[in-house]
């Protein structure tokens, strides 16, 4: 099969921009209110979610490639519309948690979020096995961001 330049561009870029759009809401309360909050002994340093956020939104992107490339069908317009639902309520996420301040909403959003990656992959493996299984390293992170979530509102009163 050969590379269509363009549509792995568009692919790569989409995730990456939501993912640096996220980081606006984040980057200014890392620093002040992030790192007043009590976080469980399990909670990975500052500096771990950047790489592994960059790795994800690549993974996915790449994912998404690998559907846009499939031939047009029912199918894959409903595996497109769960991945850009997916990618909506991540950036939303971001907002929640770190612009509003809101850990508990950001929680409530974060397991809708979690079931929309779980539907965007479904309909990817469907589609393509290797664009399903790119989604599962996102699918385990979110998991763990999840149940941190839940445990800084367990931690601290809001």
């Amino acid at each position: 099969m050969r590379v269509n330049l363009p549509k792995l561009a568009v692919s790569l870029t989409l995730p990456l921009l939501t993912g640096f759009l996220g980081s606006y809401f984040t980057a200014t309360n890392i620093p002040v209110w992030y790192a007043n909050l009590q976080k469980p002994i399990f909670s990975p340093p500052n500096w771990v979610f950047g790489p592994v956020w960059t790795v994800l939104y690549l993974l996915m992107g790449y994912s998404f490639y690998l559907i846009w490339q499939e031939k047009k069908s029912k199918a894959k317009t409903s595996a497109v519309y769960f991945y850009l639902l997916q990618l909506g309520l991540n950036l939303i996420w971001s907002y929640l948690f770190f612009s509003l301040r809101l850990p508990p909403i950001a929680l409530v959003e974060i397991i809708i979020l979690w079931l929309a990656i779980f539907i965007t992959f479904l309909r990817f493996i469907k589609l393509n096995q290797t664009a399903g299984l790119l989604f599962i390293p996102y699918l385990l992170w979110v998991s763990f961001a999840t149940y941190l979530n839940y445990q800084i509102v367990v931690l601290n009163p809001f």
